[in-house]
């Protein structure tokens, strides 16, 4: 009988492809160094191909020595610091609120932490990651994932808010209990090297059919597939704490500005709800000052106290757009 999969801890997104558009914006970034350069890739096509390994190492063949690939790598850069700002992935950001709400959330990427900010802080998603690795700090995702396994503190998760999980410790996650969700093929290889399980989508680089082969356990067609593979039946659950009122404020969709008095209000008070969720998370803290560590609770049987009811967030979005 096959033994279920352990429940998951953490959940590591790759950036380009997997949580934003990339096709376009990055071929038109690397089509300047390439000409710059003379790297000889004809167009988007063998650009993507890069992509089947490490996409530096890839580049790397392209070059005359070390040191010309590192002025390629540099160059590289910082034209992505500079000048590339792609869309999210419709509904991806609905995926990372629910992620957040259970799971330690961590993003690795080829991209330059400049990068990764200003993408993450633009879509009101940096808080919902406790750990950011870029290219330009951490090359190697395998000695990435390795080093965030590694780490005492990456059971502490953020849910939608500044501060990390302080009302208790968390299990450390393990290989089992870890995923990377990419578009690439060569990212399923170094996840699974690195011991870790993988789930791959089918809207970046690489093909279903090609992430299957390189070893993801699952493809997504569509992002809730994410959610739904990853927590089964807690996937209908809507996010608790801080990041349901996250994800409510800036997910309403009906086209409010934000004017009038009613909406200040409103708007007042979810900032109100989510400071009482984090006052909450540091009153429980103190009170394990004693040195006893909690055990992490089953996402199922975690609510934060001074968490929004649904109810009551629905009435709050009511307010805020204009419907009630």
């Amino acid at each position: 009988m096959t033994r279920p999969p352990d429940p998951v801890r953490a959940v590591i997104f790759d950036l380009d492809g997997t949580l934003v558009q990339t096709r376009v914006a990055s071929w038109e970034i690397f089509a300047q160094v390439n000409d710059r350069f003379g790297l000889g890739v004809d167009g988007p096509e063998q650009y993507f191909e890069l992509f089947r390994g490490n996409v530096f190492t890839s580049i790397r063949t392209l070059c005359h020595d070390d040191a010309h690939a590192a002025e390629v790598k540099a160059a590289f850069l910082a034209l992505l610091r500079s000048e590339y700002t792609p869309p999210m992935i419709p509904g991806m950001a609905d995926v990372v609120h629910r992620l957040a709400a259970d799971c330690t959330l961590a993003v690795m990427s080829s991209n330059a932490m400049a990068v990764l900010r200003r993408i993450l802080v633009t879509n009101d998603l940096a808080f919902c990651f406790a750990h950011v690795f870029g290219g330009d700090v951490a090359p190697d995702k395998r000695a990435a994932i390795r080093a965030f396994l590694a780490d005492s503190g990456s059971g502490f998760g953020r849910r939608c808010a500044a501060d990390y999980d302080e009302g208790g410790r968390h299990a450390e996650p393990g290989p089992a209990s870890t995923v990377l969700v990419t578009d690439t093929a060569g990212d399923v290889r170094d996840a699974l090297e690195a011991g870790i399980r993988v789930v791959g989508v089918a809207w970046g680089m690489h093909s279903v059919d090609e992430l299957t082969e390189a070893g993801a356990e699952f493809v997504a067609l569509w992002p809730q597939e994410i959610s739904a593979h990853l927590l089964g039946d807690a996937a209908g659950s809507p996010p608790i704490g801080a990041c349901a009122v996250s994800a409510a404020a800036g997910g309403c969709g009906c086209g409010c500005e934000g004017e009038g008095s009613d909406t200040r209000t409103s708007t007042a008070e979810l900032v109100r709800r989510v400071g009482a969720v984090r006052r909450g998370r540091r009153s429980a803290a103190a009170g394990t000052a004693s040195g006893a560590v909690p055990s992490r609770p089953e996402p199922s049987a975690r609510r934060v106290p001074s968490a929004v009811s649904a109810a009551e967030l629905l009435n709050a979005i009511r307010r805020v757009c204009g419907d009630g």
